[in-house]
């Protein structure tokens, strides 16, 4: 009998520590979760196919986190970013949208410089060759709207060069822009030489020559708010080094 007693403490003991030792391992699982950090990005519209492989290629080099990105007209990010969106940096298409943002992040780095290009059907069957033919009035060309910055920057090449376009809408960003013309929707569009070059054959493209093009420059800055404030900054960072500009450079960006 006592035997018996003996043996049943045994099992009702090794009974209660099974538990005990299973809660340890999903207490390790759960500390191994903590360690795995989410960063969310903020990124113009005219970034979407790079960043993607930016993106992997970050989270190859950085075992435990996760870039997500959410891509959007300049001039949204801001509104998003001044409304408390949750989000780790950010990276718009001009330096005047970032600078409005003075007071919501760190202090921004340039990563990349974009030109303009214009944009039109496979084959430019309206024999379009300038600036200077937008203007014509059996043209369907489509802009960016003047708030966001590939609009800004189209209305100021037209204006340099005396061009008076009536466009027959007014985009939320580039890759409205894009698409417009690439559906046939618009004859022309201006848009960034990246963009027009990730549509590839669904487009075909007119040269701005330098001396009437604009430079857009893209700053990228952690946000003040970011839960991950070391992270954001070294994805922000890590954007200048040279696997992320080899990256940039093949999409068709310039140097900073």
């Amino acid at each position: 009998m006592h035997r018996a007693r003996t043996a049943a403490t045994a099992l009702l003991a090794a009974a209660l520590l099974t538990p005990l030792t299973a809660c340890g391992n999903d207490s390790g699982k759960a500390d191994d979760a903590k360690e795995k950090t989410t960063l969310t990005v903020l990124a113009a519209a005219s970034l979407t196919d790079v960043f993607k492989s930016a993106g992997a290629a970050y989270e190859k080099a950085h075992p435990g986190t996760t870039v997500k990105f959410s891509f959007a007209g300049s001039q949204e990010l801001a509104a998003q970013v001044r409304q408390g969106a949750p989000a780790d940096a950010l990276v718009t298409a001009d330096t005047k949208t970032m600078d409005g943002l003075k007071q919501e992040t760190a202090a921004p780095t340039v990563i990349a410089k974009n030109r303009l290009t214009i944009a039109t059907a496979p084959g430019n069957p309206k024999k379009i060759e300038g600036l200077s033919d937008l203007s014509k009035d059996d043209l369907k060309v489509v802009l960016a709207a003047p708030e966001v910055p590939v609009g800004r920057y189209s209305k100021k090449v037209l204006d340099d060069q005396h061009v008076t376009v009536k466009p027959v809408s007014q985009e939320p960003n580039v890759r409205a822009v894009l698409s417009k013309v690439s559906l046939g929707e618009a004859d022309a569009g201006i848009v960034y030489v990246t963009d027009a070059a990730a549509a590839k054959d669904k487009v075909a493209t007119v040269t701005v020559p330098d001396a009437q093009n604009a430079v857009a420059s893209y700053p990228a800055a952690a946000l003040k708010s970011s839960r991950h404030s070391n992270e954001a900054a070294d994805f922000v960072k890590w954007l200048t080094s040279p696997e992320a500009q080899n990256l940039l450079r093949s999409a068709g960006f310039q140097q900073p």
